[in-house]
């Protein structure tokens, strides 16, 4: 039992004494106890003890004492009538411990209030006391489960870089590809140096020829060093909250160093306005933008803005157009043959998502599917100025599965959804015709992804998440291969 508690029983304990004495010597001391013989019926005496005044009307009765509902102590005191002398001297002494157990109850009384307030405060403790060992619980099972949490990610993370051991392995390969383009240099500047003092002493076709080849040796490693298969997804950087759950923005791959224009579209539906801003701080900072007309509507959020020109759907019909910002005239426009649709087949959000349109190293390339492919996912590489389509590839990927869809290096990355945790798991390549199902997770920061599109100028990837425009760096591991490997 605890100390709050002892210290009330004490108390009760005390209050029950001090009420008994008072019952039991409070007549003894003015002289009221009278003792009587009372005799039954049979004769027998039997003495009782009691408060019985030879003239009630003159004497002080003092009964037992009681609790209340509450718990006090309650004293039930008559007194005689008024007739009696003032200056009787037992008079005097009724007065006088009168005023004592008056005192005596306020005390009691002040005293109660005191424990009724102790037993309180015991009653806060205790429940207070509970919520802290729950608490303590709940942080000792939290702990236990971080713990858990903890060694599933370092298992996890293990397993992502066990495959970059045979990449690592190719780096060195790689290296020495480099130093024999080092070697190959020298030798032809050596071989220069040498024709510069003895002229006509070396073939010059020949010399030349070995230049042209060496040239484009270099550009194709260049070439292959822009490219890379995609290994990691930063976390969100968030430029700017503005529009509906909807849209689209984008910069220019093609565009000059000093152009940094951004192009923002709301909505992915009957409408046709798209704001240019000067600069990606003026989209940021600023709602000064200039707006341009569209002769159509568009349809989802899957346009580009390619070379100076925007490239769009068409709402509700399977047709592409090219429109160029400069003369703000149509310059191409062309039927996707067999691509579905005004949502026939649409990316797992929906939105009139059926023709997604898109950007990477390599060119253009649509993306849709088709009756013919079984609402899977097909790919084509598109002609910039005449819309032709230049080449096609089927997948096994169903287009209502995929969330969102960009294209790295001829290579098409599909998302496992659009809102809630949200991954990269598949991919499929067009330099070999293959796919394979990978893992790739990356931060889903306001629960909805209605636009997912891969920048190569930029190396990000642009998204409208739920209402903000956010940028995802990405990682790319890059291999060379030499001729002989190809």
């Amino acid at each position: 039992m605890s100390v709050p508690l002892l210290k009330i029983g004490v108390v009760l304990s005390t209050m029950a004494m001090i009420t008994n004495w008072m019952s039991q010597t409070l007549p003894s001391l003015v002289g009221l106890n009278t003792t009587k013989l009372l005799v039954a019926s049979g004769g027998k005496a039997d003495r009782s003890t009691g408060v019985l005044p030879a003239n009630p009307e003159e004497s002080w009765q003092v009964y037992s004492s009681a609790q209340d509902t509450e718990g006090r102590c309650v004293c039930t005191v008559v007194a005689p009538q008024q007739t009696m002398c003032s200056r009787d001297a037992r008079t005097k002494q009724l007065r006088q411990l009168l005023e004592k157990v008056q005192n005596m109850t306020q005390s009691i009384q002040v005293l109660d209030q005191r424990t009724q307030r102790d037993l309180q405060y015991v009653e806060r403790m205790e429940v207070q006391l509970k919520g802290l060992e729950t608490k303590f619980k709940q942080v000792e099972e939290n702990h236990k489960q971080n713990i858990a949490r903890q060694y599933k990610a370092i298992k996890a993370k293990m397993e992502e870089l066990r495959p970059l051991i045979p990449v690592l392995e190719e780096y060195k390969a790689d290296a020495k590809l480099v130093l024999q383009f080092k070697e190959e240099i020298q030798n032809l500047t050596s071989v220069l140096n040498e024709l510069q003092e003895e002229i006509g002493t070396y073939d010059y076709e020949e010399l030349q020829n070995r230049v042209s080849n060496l040239e484009e040796r270099l550009r194709a490693c260049m070439q292959k060093l822009a490219c890379g298969k995609l290994t990691g997804i930063s976390d969100p950087i968030t430029i700017k909250t503005s529009g509906s759950r909807f849209g689209s923005w984008m910069t220019d791959p093609l565009a000059p160093e000093d152009d940094t224009r951004v192009w923002y579209m709301d909505g992915y539906h009957n409408n046709r306005f798209v704001r240019e801003y000067m600069s990606i701080y003026d989209f940021m900072n600023s709602d000064n933008f200039t707006s341009h007309r569209l002769p159509h509507p568009w349809s989802g959020t899957g346009q580009v803005v390619y070379n100076g020109s925007i490239y769009f759907n068409k709402f509700q019909s399977h047709t592409i157009i090219k429109f160029d910002f400069k003369t703000s005239v149509i310059s191409k426009s062309r039927q996707l043959d067999y691509a579905g649709y005004n949502n026939m087949y649409h990316y797992s959000w929906g939105g009139h998502s059926d023709i997604d349109l898109m950007v990477d190293e390599g060119g253009l390339w649509a993306v849709y599917a088709t009756n013919q492919n079984a609402g899977n996912i097909v790919i084509s590489k598109l002609n910039p100025n005449t819309l032709q389509i230049v080449k096609s590839w089927t997948t096994n990927h169903p287009k209502r599965s995929a969330g969102e869809a960009f294209m790295i290096c001829g290579t098409l990355y599909v998302t496992n959804g659009y809102s809630g945790g949200t991954k990269v798991y598949y991919a499929f390549s067009t330099n070999s015709s293959t796919y394979e199902y990978i893992d790739i997770p990356f931060q889903n920061k306001y629960s909805h992804i209605s636009m997912l599109d891969y920048n190569p100028k930029d190396r990000a990837l642009y998204a409208w998440n739920n209402g903000h425009q956010v940028l995802y760096n990405v990682t790319l591991f890059h291999v060379i291969r030499s001729e002989q490997e190809q």
